[in-house]
């Protein structure tokens, strides 16, 4: 059992009977008194997607949920289900748009390196490659010698996911973005 400081962002815990996902954790040191760090953790139930912020002493002991995680590409879309293919064994996972509304994203048909995640054989989640390959869809002309200095440019991706290029880059270039930040890394 690890205690709540060695909980990671996307772990799976079992809390108060229940399975949550960690979707995101926020660490203070209270100044005035003795003792550890609070971590804050920001949990969705895996079942029904509800939400609860939790804090947790970084000595409190959580119990790890027994997860899977599987390779998958995104295979198609049906309406309100978005259908991922095992890359091993090539079972379907359908998960709800809503449940995966930020990891849509990053995520086109040749994205390398998705993992879905089962909780008793159940899809629940996405776990994304750290850096993802996109194709420009939209942004200013790209500005001769722009290169020279670290200006940056909005950008529309494929997907709708919006971030802030260099100016030298223009539309249909191929870029690697880095996940977790969203930021512009190279030219792909």
């Amino acid at each position: 059992m690890p205690r709540a400081s060695e909980i990671k962002k996307n772990s799976a815990v079992e809390y108060e009977g229940r399975v949550y996902f960690v979707k995101d954790i926020d660490r203070s040191v209270p100044q005035g008194r003795a003792g550890g760090s609070l971590y804050r953790m920001r949990m969705y139930d895996v079942v029904t997607g509800n939400k609860i912020d939790e804090t947790f002493k970084d000595t409190d002991m959580l119990n790890l949920a027994d997860l899977v995680r599987r390779p998958a590409t995104f295979s198609y879309s049906d309406g309100e289900e978005y259908v991922f293919m095992d890359s091993e064994d090539f079972t379907q996972y359908s998960l709800n748009r809503e449940a995966i509304a930020d990891e849509l994203l990053f995520i086109t048909e040749d994205t390398q390196g998705v993992m879905v995640i089962l909780v008793d054989e159940a899809p629940v989640a996405l776990v994304l490659p750290p850096i993802v390959e996109l194709d420009i869809e939209e942004t200013d002309p790209s500005v001769k010698g722009g290169s020279a200095t670290a200006r940056t440019k909005p950008a529309k991706m494929a997907t709708g996911l919006v971030i802030q290029v260099p100016e030298h880059i223009s539309t249909g270039d191929r870029i690697k973005i880095n996940v977790e930040e969203r930021k512009f890394l190279s030219r792909a």
